[in-house]
């Protein structure tokens, strides 16, 4: 059974998730919140596996609201669902370390579909919108580069080969497409990334692709 905090200012919006969430026979709604103060206090009160998001919420919004649940330790995940779909603060919500991002036009079963990934601790964007975070995300780093790769302990615990994989994962290839690419089975693509997040620490791919960004292996066009 999966375990879920509703985190929006709009009580319409928190009945429609309701509604819906309560049809599936895998998930329970363990707590609605109006704003982020509420949602903090209701994850730590609750551990939920996942929270949906809203980002523009009136007192402490989505954003902060995920970084402290982030770094309170409690596991759980974010999937942030808001109504602008270039939400200028989307790839802020990411980087305080939310598993996923989905606009509230969804349809219903994108919706479920991204909180049982988000659950089994994989990362969601809704397809039309990963370009245009990840563009978003690039023209906020700082104009001079950073360091290189080569200097960063995340990057260094490597080997050549997870290196590679984190550097396509970086470009937005999918497993399928690093096996063809890379003449490797899925299965040890798989086992490539599993190990890549782990030594890195990134909580999932969406963390994987920014660690590449922010460590220069994947440059901006």
């Amino acid at each position: 059974m999966t375990t879920v905090l509703i985190a929006d200012d709009q009580p319409m919006q928190r009945f429609g998730s309701r509604m819906l969430l309560e049809s599936q026979d895998d998930m329970t709604i363990v707590g609605e919140a109006a704003n982020g103060n509420e949602a903090v206090g209701l994850v730590a009160r609750h551990r939920p596996d996942v929270v949906l998001m809203d980002i523009r919420m009136p007192g402490l919004d989505g954003i902060e609201a995920t970084r402290r649940i982030i770094a309170s330790g409690a596991g759980t995940r974010i999937l942030i669902v808001t109504t602008f779909d270039l939400d200028e603060y989307a790839y802020d919500g990411l980087r305080a370390g939310a598993s996923g991002f989905l606009v509230k036009d969804a349809l219903p079963e994108e919706l479920l579909a991204g909180i049982r990934a988000v659950a089994a601790g994989d990362a969601v964007v809704a397809p039309t919108l990963t370009r245009r975070l990840l563009d978003a995300y690039v023209h906020h780093l700082p104009a001079t580069p950073g360091a290189p790769a080569a200097a960063d302990p995340r990057i260094t615990a490597l080997t050549e080969r997870e290196r590679e994989i984190l550097t396509v994962i970086g470009q937005g290839w999918s497993n399928s497409e690093i096996a063809a690419r890379l003449h490797l089975a899925e299965s040890t693509v798989k086992t490539h990334v599993t190990r890549i997040l782990a030594k890195t620490g990134a909580r999932d791919r969406v963390q994987a692709v920014i660690l590449a960004y922010d460590t220069r292996l994947v440059t901006p066009m």
